[in-house]
């Protein structure tokens, strides 16, 4: 452990402005954070789209802790922990697959996909003992909100809806760019594995200061012109909806432009199938405002990112490593824009990517400079001067202004204090 003159407790790390360096790397607070925010808050686990059929099953995670999302037999989503309760073996080694039971590898105890154990193994060995209580572990709550799940570790606790608060509208925003009214993540998981704390990943995703010099290369090379949203003559906004989920409000800068479909760098000529389906389902001037608007920029704390064509999950697995899952979003019965969507996901996000590796490049460098002791405090001031409060009650400010990483850190001491 690296020595320090920190203060001892979790209020003396955190100020309004700053934060200490310890907060990313001290062992002992990795482990509280995830006995109070991962295990304790509601955490997203996956979409109804990953298992569309009875008896499909996906592994997921909330946090470190394997989970199986099932749709059992009846139809009914439940999240069980990949844990096998007769020696705690892993219970179940695919990604996915169909099946109403799950065989323990190591001594073949069997489970209903809803967590009942229905055999032993050589049942001669446990006559007379009931098998009552010795099924799976279950996450006691789940919510789902227009085919997101949700999960909670905790029996009791604020609702799903209380706790996404204003962040719904982000959820409502993406799924209003599918002509359907649904999306799907049908496309496949990337996963990239990252040397540095969840949290420097999480105040990232919305972080409007840092694009045009990380990325400035790609910006440049393409000639987007998607730089200008990340300078000072834009109009794009950074939010704090609370209960720590943040956005990137591009939508003032898409307005003001007023092209559908720029916020995809495309044009509804490109795109008549798409533009046709929209247009039958919301009205022409509905849905013209939905495909300048585009898709939502938003961290749903603390683990989902919703990039406008693609969503993160975040998992943190050590203090120090965290593993990023990516995929295309996928508009349901739109399969021309489709298209677009995972090209454009591996064109940004692939292994060859254009984006996320400076990015990862970006996290690993804050985590070793976390590590060294002078300065021990980073700073988190910038745009303080002109926060406002929008017409929604959100506090806002300008694109590049740090109105989210202070968001993020106030609700973080909340949840750790409790």
């Amino acid at each position: 452990m690296i020595q320090t003159d920190a203060p001892a407790g979790i209020e003396g790390l955190i100020e309004p402005t700053r934060v200490h360096s310890r907060l990313y790397y001290d062992r002992d607070i990795y482990q509280e954070e995830l006995r109070k925010i991962w295990y304790r808050s509601w955490v997203y686990v996956g979409h109804v789209s990953e298992i569309p059929q009875p008896n499909d099953y996906v592994t997921k995670s909330i946090g470190p802790t394997p989970v199986l999302m099932v749709r059992d037999r009846n139809g009914e989503i439940r999240l069980l922990l990949n844990k096998c309760p007769h020696r705690g073996n892993q219970l179940c080694a695919y990604r996915q697959g169909n099946r109403a039971t799950f065989t323990c590898p190591y001594h073949s105890w069997t489970f209903s996909n809803t967590g009942e154990l229905i055999g032993y193994a050589l049942a001669d060995g446990y006559e007379g003992e009931s098998k009552v209580g010795v099924g799976l572990g279950t996450v006691p709550r789940i919510g789902i909100y227009r085919g997101f799940v949700f999960g909670s570790m905790a029996e009791d606790g604020e609702s799903l809806m209380d706790y996404l608060g204003g962040a719904k509208a982000a959820i409502d925003q993406l799924c209003d760019n599918s002509p359907t009214g649904e999306v799907e993540l049908t496309a496949g998981f990337l996963q990239h594995r990252t040397k540095a704390n969840w949290k420097f990943l999480l105040e990232n995703e919305t972080d409007g200061y840092h694009p045009g010099f990380v990325h400035g290369s790609i910006f440049q090379v393409t000639k987007s012109g998607i730089a200008n949203l990340y300078g000072t003559e834009s109009t794009a906004l950074t939010r704090d909806y609370g209960n720590g989920h943040t956005e990137f409000d591009l939508r003032p800068e898409w307005r003001r432009l007023g092209e559908p479909l720029k916020w995809f760098g495309t044009n509804e000529q490109r795109l008549p199938d798409y533009v046709a389906q929209m247009n039958a389902t919301y009205g022409p001037e509905r849905a013209r405002q939905i495909m300048i608007d585009g898709s939502p920029h938003t961290m749903i704390f603390p683990n989902l990112f919703i990039a406008e064509i693609q969503i993160f999950v975040l998992q943190p697995v050590a203090v120090d490593e965290t593993i990023q899952h990516v995929t295309a979003v996928q508009f349901k019965g739109a399969p021309d824009i489709n298209r677009r969507l995972r090209q454009q996901t591996m064109g940004s996000v692939g292994p060859a990517g254009l984006l996320l590796a400076d990015d990862t490049e970006m996290y690993e460098r804050n985590h070793r400079g976390a590590l060294i002791q002078d300065p021990e405090w980073l700073i988190l001031s910038r745009g303080l001067h002109r926060e406002r409060i929008d017409e929604n009650g959100y506090r806002i400010a300008h694109s590049t202004d740090e109105v989210p990483q202070r968001g993020i850190w106030k609700h973080y001491l909340k949840l750790m204090q409790e």
